[in-house]
């Protein structure tokens, strides 16, 4: 679950994503943050499933526990909104792909193209309502045939490597300061981020592990091999073109680059590649994001209707609604410009708010010595750093989305709480502390703010 929900379809546009930003410099800059920043994450997870056992579907759960109700609503409700666009990128990024044989699917938005990924999109609902542990053993297999590609391209491009094309493409730029440098990564943080989403996958599914120490154990072995996958295809790339074909390149731009190598079979090896991975991905992330309805709905975080299973034990209505959900989105791609980078960015600003809860409970653990007796000591002190390592990675995500996605993301946030009021409802229970009212307003003040800016045309939206 781990590997197949992070190797989805961003890993095929890095080499493009990275060209278009930075160089060689950058790159490396970049992918010693994400990788250790995530990394923290991945540790605040993997302690998390140890210490708190008792808690299932962990983003959700942890942020609820540590924070109040509401902190747990919008931890729920966001990273299933953000995973909403993620699978919508997935279906996009297909249709794209598509489009180099097919030309009337254009670039993933047009008619044609959005009738045949909703067909898709509805195939994999019955697929999965058929029942989870099925649809978990067609994961693996297509996780498997995904990473072959993958594989492939980086032995090839590797074996091609020109240490002067590659030393061409160091500094990413003409100005070589340690501000461009820092202007180049900032740019490249939601792409890496992006590509590592999916970290906490063994952890929502925790409740199906035979033994706890396999979620901690799947999370850090998943998130080592798949940064050793996408730092490799980013950094062999820099050896066989220059960054402004990087930059140029049509996606999946791992094809362009397999192309100038290996000649016209690359790109199409690599779109076969492509369509296998994103809809296994796609597949991971419904499963997951079904899952991300139905436990909060059962702890009364949100409402109760969407609890119900069907005779496959299936969270069926949870599905049901992410289908839904994915459909209308689907929809308003029609109406948007470049929508493959939209649904990334968006995706990977939505999910931001859901990290930074999980690390700040794990952080406010090591504070209060709940779960740590004195023995512990050390081990406390350990994760005290872990912990807070990963809450500055995640403010600093915040910081580089920027005001754009953030105002977007508090526009998807918003409606979001009438569930959360309906839900405090039917438990009869007062919808908000004061502190929860605040944030309300501040998310909603937020909400209203981009609304007005989309509305009046602003370039910053």
């Amino acid at each position: 679950m781990v590997v197949g929900s992070m190797v989805g379809g961003g890993v095929f546009t890095l080499p493009g994503e990275f060209g278009e930003a930075t160089g060689v410099l950058g790159a490396v800059i970049a992918w010693i943050i994400a990788g250790t920043g995530m990394l923290m994450l991945g540790l605040v997870f993997q302690s998390l499933a140890v210490r708190r056992p008792d808690l299932d579907s962990g983003v959700y759960v942890y942020a609820k526990t540590g924070f109040g109700a509401y902190a747990g609503f919008n931890a729920a409700f966001g990273y299933w909104a953000s995973n909403v666009a993620g699978n919508v990128f997935f279906m996009v990024f297909t249709m794209t792909t598509l489009g180099t044989f097919f030309p009337g699917l254009g670039q993933g938005n047009t008619f044609l193209a959005v009738v045949l990924a909703s067909a898709l999109v509805w195939l994999f609902h019955f697929l999965i309502a058929r029942g989870v542990r099925q649809a978990t053993v067609v994961n693996r297999i297509v996780t498997i045939a995904k990473l072959l590609p993958i594989l492939t391209f980086i032995v090839i491009v590797a074996v091609a490597f020109e240490a002067g094309t590659f030393a061409d493409n160091f500094w990413g730029g003409d100005e070589r300061s340690v501000g461009a440098v820092f202007d180049q990564v900032k740019q490249t943080m939601l792409v890496t981020t992006f590509v590592f989403l999916g970290i906490e996958g063994a952890s929502v599914y925790s409740r199906f592990a035979r033994r706890r120490q396999d979620v901690g154990r799947a999370t850090i072995l998943g998130f080592v091999s798949v940064l050793a996958v996408f730092a490799s295809v980013t950094l062999v790339s820099y050896g066989v073109l220059p960054q402004a074909d990087l930059a140029k390149a049509k996606q999946p731009s791992m094809g362009g680059v397999l192309e100038s190598v290996a000649g016209s079979w690359g790109s199409d090896f690599i779109s076969i590649g492509v369509i296998i991975s994103v809809q296994g991905a796609y597949l991971a992330w419904t499963l997951i994001n079904a899952e991300v309805l139905y436990m909060p709905a059962r702890g009364g975080v949100m409402p109760k209707f969407l609890t119900r299973d069907n005779v496959h034990a299936t969270p069926i209505t949870a599905l049901l609604t992410t289908t839904l959900a994915v459909q209308l989105v689907l929809i308003l791609v029609l109406f948007v410009n470049d929508a493959l980078d939209f649904m990334l960015k968006l995706d990977t600003a939505l999910s931001l708010v859901p990290y930074l809860l999980a690390a700040a409970y794990a952080l406010k653990l090591t504070i209060t010595r709940e779960t740590y007796t004195a023995a512990d000591e050390p081990e406390r002190r350990k994760q005290r750093v872990i912990a807070a390592v990963a809450v500055l990675y995640s403010i600093f995500m915040l910081y580089a989305a920027g005001p754009k996605y953030l105002l977007l993301a508090s526009i998807v946030y918003a409606p979001g709480t009438l569930l959360y009021l309906l839900a405090r409802r039917e438990e009869g229970l007062r919808a908000f502390n004061r502190a929860e009212a605040v944030a309300c307003v501040v998310l909603i003040v937020a909400a209203v703010v981009g609304v007005v800016l989309l509305a009046t045309g602003s370039s910053d939206v």
